[in-house]
């Protein structure tokens, strides 16, 4: 099937940056923390306000919380456009529901302010306490959102402007994939405007002026292309049990035999009472009770060669296998050479 090229690549050099920030969040119900770390930062923040607390005074903090301030700043943001923000609690706050987020510097990996953040708090989560103890909490109410809570304050240079090429990095990398986008932008572009560098990218060469290269560049990430197929892979997930095979998985001829036992052990306790006019006690005397089934006759059945999905798939439902067992036969399988397939446990 054919896939349009803005939907299995990116541009080199073009992409979004992380931001973080510290910040406090206040107007809390009593749900704020008791870290000492949130007391100092509150002390700091009401030394620049011109507030001087003397020294020792324990403020009792319960409506303020120390966060952590995260944003992903887009490609090509300029100042003064807005950003969804994430504040997740530091401390050990029960509840951010209802805080309201001062103003907090947004840094990149540069150390260099790039956003600001300040506004109320969306948070999902709820987080009941009763007077004996027992709690109910709803999703997790440490952590909230501000919907277009932060400002930019500068955009993140690029190189999209600069060279005469452009490079294309696949999603996946696949040498069929890089060769079929070559051979469309060159069909519709001429000879040599794209050459693949490797199974990952492709530079294109690209006009300098920035008004063509946008319309060259819509040009060129509309075109659709056909994709090369993902190499045979078996993927399980042992914590779930969940087994996903590709299409191209092949096994070559092999015998597997499938069986189960189970044994079951039941505890009976038994009263024994001494006799009439016996000197004894009566005492509780366990008994114990082992059956052992094998399952009946283990099951084989065999695969010829060039067996495809569809064949293993109706071999494991006739058998019963469970997803235990499945992997365990798979694993077998790839340890014996047969399972043509690369084998990925997760």
């Amino acid at each position: 099937m054919a896939e349009r090229i803005k939907d299995i690549t990116s541009i080199s050099g073009v992409r979004s940056n992380q931001l973080v920030g510290y910040g406090l969040v206040v107007g809390l119900d009593g749900t704020g923390d008791k870290a000492p770390f949130t007391t100092q930062t509150f002390t700091n923040m009401m030394s620049q306000f011109g507030i001087t607390l003397p020294e020792g005074t324990d403020p009792k903090l319960k409506n303020v919380a120390a966060v952590s301030v995260t944003a992903e700043l887009p490609p090509f943001a300029k100042p003064g456009q807005r950003v969804d923000v994430t504040v997740s609690s530091l401390g050990n706050a029960g509840s951010l529901r209802g805080g309201q987020l001062l103003f907090t510097p947004l840094r990149g990996a540069d150390n260099n302010v790039y956003a600001v953040a300040q506004g109320n708090l969306v948070v999902g989560g709820l987080g009941v306490d009763g007077n004996d103890g027992s709690s109910v909490t709803i999703n997790v109410p440490s952590v909230g959102r501000i919907p277009n809570g932060a400002s930019v304050e500068q955009s993140v240079p690029n190189s999209f402007a600069r060279g005469d090429s452009l490079v294309f990095n696949l999603d996946q990398p696949d040498f069929t994939t890089a060769r079929y986008m070559v051979d469309k932008i060159n069909d519709l572009l001429g000879p040599g405007t794209a050459e693949a560098l490797d199974a990952t990218s492709v530079r294109v060469s690209a006009p300098r002026d920035t008004s063509q290269r946008v319309a060259y560049l819509s040009i060129i990430e509309n075109l659709e292309i056909e994709t090369g197929e993902e190499r045979a892979k078996v993927i399980i997930n042992s914590r779930t049990g969940t087994i996903v095979m590709g299409q191209h998985v092949r096994i070559d001829p092999v015998a597997v035999t499938h069986g189960s036992m189970t044994v079951t052990i039941n505890e009976d306790f038994q009263v024994a009472q001494p006799n009439p006019l016996a000197d004894g006690d009566t005492v509780v005397v366990p008994e114990t009770n082992i059956e052992i089934d094998d399952g009946g006759e283990s099951r084989m059945f065999k695969f010829g060669p060039g067996v495809t999905l569809d064949d293993i798939i109706k071999a494991v439902n006739e058998i019963g296998a469970a997803p235990g067992d499945l992997m365990a036969i798979l694993e077998a399988m790839k340890q014996a050479g047969a399972l043509k397939a690369e084998l990925i446990v997760i």
